[in-house]
């Protein structure tokens, strides 16, 4: 149902990338538009779990992931103050299919785009929307004057969607309270294959290897008052991400003194969109479902999602059906995980108590007694396989 079919992408991310791509080896005509002047992306890691890990394999990018990733082996919990390992993941209990993957942002835009070009998608740069009318026909507006219709219109535009606010009505995020940094060292360890969380009253620091272990990709985030504006594009000191974690063990400190170079964030709570799609339109990722990253699915669900919207469109019926479908196919999940993720920061900011010292506790036994136990929690995310549960034929 999509051969030959005259289908337009607006930006040039993980979900636009990875549904252009699916669509364009099914034989759809596409074409991505993107504000940037380069398909790129700078210093950030990725979080690729099983079930972000099939649609690259469906793709057929499940070697390339291999080749410039490193591969998560467990998930170590501590204490931030005394670098104390409360518990341990381990993720080396999952199936060789369900492997567990570290890799730069860019390696994957880069992995997406070279798929993208490949499978004959027209690439445009330069051309910055300012509007999209879910028609139909669908018609995107671009600052130059320049508008350009579509039989179909998937906006990947995340934060900034253009379509959005069209099919479901502005809507005002909610600030959690949450800051959070991001930032590139030196890999000075030898640190490999784990992901180390260290916790702290009102604050936590993510950190794991990228790029064959060359570097450590920190993520810290802090609970204040203070707004930050949303988007991880804005610099800030590194004096105050070592401010914010002062008290905390050597081993961190020494993590923080290498940071000469970070981005500032505000976590805000969005709505998952109630519709995702009109007659000729759709949403796709962060433009549909924005997620606070404490489950690191952002990136996974983007591709969950370019899979569902590609093996929708391929099904029989009116155009405006098989959108539906897709909305069927990943609602559901979107909020699940989107709630998860909301609820996650808690457990790793408790304050210095009973209530602490019962959680860590409980952590610590359940990893040592129980381990299979442990990772089973998590089977309903990383054991799913969209490209089983929505197969081709």
């Amino acid at each position: 149902m999509i051969t030959d079919m005259q289908i337009s992408v607006v930006g040039g991310g993980v979900a636009g990338l990875a549904a252009a791509s699916a669509l364009a080896q099914r034989g759809a005509k596409v074409t991505l538009f993107e504000q940037a002047e380069a398909i790129s992306e700078v210093g950030a890691g990725l979080q690729i779990s099983p079930n972000g890990l099939c649609v690259l394999r469906a793709l057929g990018l499940g070697g390339a992931l291999a080749a410039c990733s490193s591969r998560g082996q467990a998930v170590s919990l501590r204490r931030a103050e005394s670098d104390f390992e409360v518990a341990r993941l381990d993720l080396t209990r999952m199936s060789a299919a369900q492997s567990y993957h570290f890799v730069h942002r860019a390696d994957l835009i880069d992995m997406l785009h070279g798929a993208a070009k490949a499978a004959g998608v027209q690439i445009r740069l330069l051309q910055q929307v300012t509007a999209i009318e879910p028609g139909p026909p669908a018609n995107i507006h671009f600052k130059t004057g320049a508008s350009h219709s579509s039989a179909l219109v998937i906006d990947a535009g995340g934060l900034h969607s253009k379509l959005r606010a069209p099919l479901n009505g502005a809507s005002a995020p909610m600030f959690t309270g949450q800051v959070a940094w991001r930032a590139l060292i030196p890999n000075a360890t030898g640190r490999e294959g784990d992901v180390q969380v260290h916790m702290a009253p009102g604050r936590h620091i993510v950190s794991y290897p990228l790029r064959g272990g060359a570097m450590i990709n920190l993520v810290a985030v802090q609970e204040r008052a203070l707004w930050a504006a949303e988007g991880w594009s804005q610099r800030d000191d590194p004096a105050n991400l070592r401010a914010a974690f002062s008290g905390a063990a050597p081993a961190v400190q020494a993590m923080l003194d290498q940071v000469e170079d970070v981005h500032l964030w505000g976590l805000f709570r969005h709505p998952v969109a109630t519709n995702w799609h009109g007659k000729s339109c759709a949403l796709i990722g962060d433009a549909a479902h924005p997620t606070l990253p404490f489950l690191a699915q952002g990136a996974n669900m983007a591709l969950e999602d370019a899979w569902a919207l590609c093996i929708s469109l391929q099904r029989d019926g009116p155009l405006a059906q098989r959108l539906a479908l897709y909305q069927t196919h990943r609602h559901a999940r979107a909020r699940r995980v989107i709630e998860a993720a909301n609820g996650n920061a808690w457990r790793y900011h408790l304050r210095r108590g009973p209530l602490r010292l019962a959680a860590h506790a409980a952590l610590g036994l359940g990893s040592r007694i129980a381990p299979g136990l442990m990772m089973r929690q998590f089977d309903w995310l990383y054991g799913y396989d969209i490209t089983s549960a929505l197969s081709e034929k």
